[in-house]
């Protein structure tokens, strides 16, 4: 459930929660949830997440704003934002913050919801998510064939980046640095951006990733 507790200072401060449903169905899932919230389901379980902090929305549409538009410059495919759904297997339906699908991919993406793995996929994790996103949700994208996958953690400020080996994720985990793209040819970022407050301006950092002169 969510918690409100009023500080001193009389500000209300919500802690993150992941709330879990059992005897649900994929049917049901696709006939309740909402288009405007973020809800799983796996294996007959409802996945619930707590309302997006105004910080965890800065990083997404940061990072939207550089791979969309590193994507489109180089004509490579297409980016999405939960909560549209990746349904990854029969009873696994995720809704990442951020994925990507190649041009040969093209075929995954229906009206409703895009099957099969993406190519890339990011997540900025919370307090609330971060074992779920580091642990059951990194082996569900693994099992369905996710190439690459990043788990953005600004409150330890670190980004741990999985990417499919011979029959494991191989897993680094990053503070500072570049940090390139093996599953989005020529996409890298400056890890240190995202711990930047407030964050560096969109159009600048793509300008540098794509390498046009920024004069």
């Amino acid at each position: 459930m969510q918690i409100q507790v009023v500080t001193e200072e009389g500000r209300e401060v919500v802690d993150p929660f992941l709330l879990r449903l059992g005897e649900w169905t994929e049917d049901r899932y696709w006939a309740e949830a909402p288009e405007d919230r973020l809800w799983e389901f796996q294996d007959g379980e409802l996945i619930v997440h707590s309302p997006a902090t105004p910080g965890h929305q800065r990083v997404v549409g940061f990072l939207t704003f550089l791979l969309r538009g590193f994507v489109e410059e180089r004509s490579l495919g297409e980016v999405f934002n939960g909560p549209a759904v990746l349904r990854l297997r029969p009873g696994a339906n995720k809704e990442p913050d951020l994925f990507f699908l190649r041009h040969d991919h093209g075929d995954r993406v229906g009206p409703a919801r895009v099957d099969g793995p993406a190519d890339f996929v990011i997540e900025v994790t919370s307090p609330g998510t971060r074992s779920y996103d580091l642990g059951e949700k990194a082996q569900v994208y693994r099992d369905a064939g996710v190439a690459e996958y990043w788990a953005v953690d600004t409150e330890r400020r670190e980004v741990a980046v999985h990417r499919a080996g011979e029959s494991e994720y191989r897993v680094a985990v990053l503070p500072a640095g570049r940090l390139e793209s093996t599953a989005v040819r020529g996409f890298w970022i400056e890890v240190g951006w995202l711990w930047q407050k407030p964050l560096p301006s969109g159009p600048v950092c793509l300008r540098e990733v794509l390498g046009q002169s920024l004069a």
